[in-house]
């Protein structure tokens, strides 16, 4: 299922390769986060994209524009297929990060990466919001956030499925919404507050799912993937 970006959170170099290897052909991406990327560095990055896997670099850069451009050029030579910057960084650090991510690429004569932002994330909920400083409520918050992504040259947005909609009417059907927060029918303990099944999001318009625990945690891997995919075919949302 090419809409299926598998989170391999783990520890290792050896649990992310042995994860890689039993789902390959099933899914449609591995994500690589900070929990893997400070574990291990950015040699698993290269090792799985050498093998022709896509790799989502969930790194979340928020810094200077100088400084994320650096970052997602390096990312950029480590062969990711997406990688994701804050969306609260601002106008001039999303167009850096689209700029870096495009020259870095043409030097070395390969596609640019899909460089998309975090709008606001999916352990948040409204009553949360006062803490940070956001006045308006989550949707208002993550459209705005949506549009100026979109305006500064971004391919699309990491956002939660309770937000699709709002995005879809504000930046149009190309953007790409990429969908965290995708629990399993038993997955009960999740750290995650506006969450959905696949076959929601997907019905919803999310571009990309982004899949973890329900599938990495469960006792067969590769058949947990093959029952969320055919839950979505069964849906006719695939």
């Amino acid at each position: 299922m090419d809409q299926l970006i598998v989170a391999l959170d783990v520890d290792t170099v050896a649990e992310a390769r042995a994860l890689a290897e039993r789902l390959r052909g099933a899914v449609g991406a591995f994500k690589i986060g900070s929990r893997l990327f400070t574990s291990e560095g950015p040699g698993i990055v290269e090792e799985l994209a050498s093998r022709g896997d896509r790799i989502f670099l969930d790194l979340k850069f928020h810094d200077i524009p100088n400084t994320v451009a650096g970052a997602v050029a390096a990312a950029t030579r480590l062969g990711v297929w997406m990688l994701n910057v804050h969306a609260a960084g601002g106008r001039a650090m999303m167009r850096a990060a689209r700029d870096a991510a495009q020259e870095e690429a043409a030097r070395r004569s390969r596609p640019a990466p899909l460089v998309i932002a975090v709008t606001m994330l999916t352990s948040l909920r409204d009553s949360m919001l006062a803490e940070i400083g956001v006045t308006d409520g989550m949707g208002t918050q993550v459209g705005r956030l949506a549009a100026l992504a979109e305006s500064s040259g971004l391919d699309g947005v990491v956002a939660s499925p309770h937000e699709i909609a709002i995005i879809r009417r504000r930046c149009g059907d190309r953007f790409a919404i990429v969908t965290p927060g995708i629990r399993g029918a038993a997955d009960a303990s999740n750290d995650q507050s506006r969450t959905t099944s696949a076959a929601e999001a997907l019905a919803a318009g999310a571009s990309y799912l982004v899949v973890g625990r329900p599938i990495i945690a469960a006792a067969d891997p590769r058949a947990a993937a093959d029952r969320l995919a055919a839950e979505c075919r069964s849906a006719h949302v695939q």
